[in-house]
């Protein structure tokens, strides 16, 4: 089943079934007016919805309209809990590596987390507003979507409560994070509005490809219309997205509609840092991956980060080729200096 949130009804938008080709869409005010209101009853209300997806698919729906994601919010318009991991381990040995830090052994086994702000998100195909100051980057990553999670759920477990899995750009302003992190006390202004992809899914809708908590398809990125990379989400994910949800709720519970983030998708491609698109490899979902790497091998980073009109296309595919979640599509606006 295949979920969006048109912008028009509201803060919270309208919630839309959408067929399995992306072309068709039909709302569901009687069912449930919003996604979150779907969530909160979600073993009720999701075969409602199901039923609806059956016809849509099959020519039946008698609402059916036009589907363009150019005219969605984020799944989420806002949403009660917006928590991130950093579940590859490549992104966070790559970081620490070019600035001479080594791995604490913990990090292997606790995965990393922090809580972003929820109260708004960007929509997919909308601006990001920052100063290039600031050092703009994207950040492409898998999410879910939970159901109501108890405290202490085991990791295992723990999958039985997603409900939804989406795409995002964790925008990320680099040059604001090493003062931040220097006062001990997390991210904030260095995290702004996140981007999700415009159509939510249910995991059965991957088939094969949803297995160990994890989705075993290449996430897409091209920067500026070009391949920048396409490395697999189900590869070298330390912490599959059952374990990050049980920490996520290891001494609280997880409200029906919270998204947990897998962090950067990052591939080792047989070394420690991986290798660019042109050199052969798969590429990155992050501009300061590839700066890292640059700083070890020649001392200095060389790619810039976002610069103004400069856009961000982010997208998966399943085996056929067939887009799955629509298209996250962020081009920077740059707020004047100063």
């Amino acid at each position: 089943m295949k979920l969006a949130t048109l912008k028009a009804g509201g803060r919270d938008g309208t919630l839309v079934v959408v067929s399995r080709d992306l072309t068709r869409c039909q709302p569901v005010p009687e069912i449930a007016p919003t996604l979150q209101k779907a969530l909160d009853d979600w073993a009720n209300v999701a075969p409602q919805l199901a039923a609806v997806y059956e016809a849509l698919n099959a020519g039946a729906a008698r609402h059916a309209q036009p589907f363009d994601p150019r005219t969605c919010a984020s799944p989420l318009p806002r949403a009660y809990q917006w928590a991130d991991g950093s579940a590859y381990l490549n992104h966070v040995e790559l970081v620490r590596k070019a600035r001479g830090a080594e791995m604490p052994p913990a990090f292997y086994d606790d995965p990393l987390m922090y809580q972003g702000g929820s109260d708004s998100f960007i929509a997919p195909y909308d601006p990001i507003r920052a100063k290039v100051s600031w050092g703009i980057d994207f950040e492409a990553e898998v999410t879910v979507v939970t159901t109501d999670v108890p405290m202490g759920i085991d990791p295992v477990a723990a999958r039985n409560h997603i409900a939804l899995v989406m795409l995002v750009n964790d925008v990320s302003l680099r040059n604001l994070i090493p003062n931040e992190l220097a006062k001990g006390f997390g991210f904030f202004q260095s995290k702004p509005a996140s981007s999700f992809s415009p159509v939510a899914v249910t995991p059965d809708e991957l088939g094969d490809a949803w297995r160990d908590g994890k989705v075993h398809l290449p996430l897409r990125v091209n920067l500026n219309g070009k391949p920048f990379g396409f490395p697999n989400a189900g590869v070298d994910m330390q912490f599959d997205f059952g374990r990050l949800i049980a920490h996520a709720a290891t001494t609280r519970e997880l409200e029906a509609g919270s998204i947990i983030g897998s962090g950067t998708v990052s591939n080792k491609q047989g070394g420690l840092y991986g290798s660019k698109v042109e050199n052969g490899g798969v590429g990155y979902c992050c501009i300061a991956e590839v700066r890292m790497l640059e700083i070890i091998e020649t001392g200095k980073p060389q790619t810039p980060f976002m610069q103004d009109g400069d856009t961000v296309t982010i997208w998966m595919t399943d085996d056929a080729g067939n887009d799955i979640f629509g298209r996250i599509e962020n081009r920077v606006e740059a707020l004047p200096e100063g």
